[in-house]
Parts: C-alpha cells; structure tokens; sequence
C-alpha cells in the first residue's frame, strides 16, 4: 500500500480534524527521525497509522480489544479510549498491511509509552506530543528545547517531560492516571 493509498482509507476510518493531526504526527516524527537517526520511513509510517484506530467509539475500542487478545486492565476498561494504540497497532497490521514489529510497537506504545522504548518509540511518542496543531505552555516550551537542544536536551529527557505533563493534566482533571505511563517516565529517570 503506498502513502497515498493509507490516506484515503484514512479518512473513511477517521474525522478530518484526526487526519489533520495524523498528518502532522507524520511529519514531526520524520523530522525527529532524520534528527536522532532513526529509519525515516519507519517513522513515517508509524505516525502516519499512530491513530488509526481513533475513529472507533470506545464500546468498538473494547470489542476489537478482546478480539484482538489485547489485555483489558481496570483503567482501560474506565477510559477505552486509550485502547487506542494496541488497537491501532493490530488494525496497521490487518488493514493496512503492515508487518514490521518495530513500526507496529511503535504505534502499540505511542500513547502510554513503555520502560523498554526504541529510539524509533519514543520519536512518534514524542512527535505526537510536540505537532504543531496541539496548543499547551507546557509543550511550546518542549518544542522550543527539542528545536534549540538547549541544556543538552536528549530525547530521553523529552519524553520524561511528555510523560510528565500528560500526568499533571490528568491530575489536575481528578482523572486516573494508566500506571503505564508512570512506568514509562520513571524508567527515564
């Protein structure tokens, strides 16, 4: 399937503003890729299918899960919504062919993270975080450190402070936080 191709079956699988956003993903992820030396194509392909699964409402979220064997914890059953990745990651594979278990992980991973992240994770992690359409104090400062490197940013780092500004929104919304992602900034420390 080429670029093109995975496009338009996007937009029958999400909204316009979504596509909007996978596009941007894509994008940053390819520039973060040439920048920290990680295959560019990988990269394109897993920011490109990151959200492929979005479009599904969170009862579809649950069904595909079990479907797909994927574990449903307590806090995924209180916000399928992060079903998400692992979903999209299994709907890459079947629907749009892709085979590649580094692309595949990458998608898996790229909302919770993981303590085991590959360069190539934490590239479209991050560069889901950081796309221009996404507006937050907190993430145009990251940017603005990403661009410059400034203090000797690494991307580790990056993804640390990702990790640390989705746990004080949900925070600060009262929301449950997925242990996940606790795990995954804490194995960057």
């Amino acid at each position: 399937m080429t670029e093109e191709e995975a496009i338009e079956k996007l937009k029958g699988l999400i909204s316009e503003d979504r596509l909007e956003h996978v596009l941007a993903v894509k994008n940053e992820a390819v520039r973060l890729a040439k920048r920290f030396g990680v295959d560019v194509e990988k990269a394109r392909w897993a920011g490109l299918l990151h959200d492929c699964a979005k479009g599904l409402s969170n009862n579809n979220l649950l069904q595909k899960a079990k479907e797909f064997g994927i574990v449903i914890c307590d806090v995924y059953q209180d916000e399928p919504a992060l079903l998400h990745a692992p979903v999209g990651a299994e709907i890459a594979k079947r629907e749009f062919g892709i085979e590649d278990e580094v692309i595949l992980k990458a998608i898996k991973v790229h909302t919770l993270g993981s303590s085991e992240m590959s360069t190539l994770d934490k590239v479209v992690f991050l560069a889901d975080h950081i796309e221009p359409n996404r507006e937050c104090e907190t993430i145009d400062l990251l940017r603005k450190h990403i661009k410059k490197d400034t203090k000797g940013r690494t991307l580790n780092d990056a993804v640390r402070t990702a990790c640390e500004d989705t746990i004080r929104y949900h925070l600060d919304l009262g929301e449950t936080i997925h242990p996940q992602t606790i795990k995954t900034r804490n194995s960057l420390l």
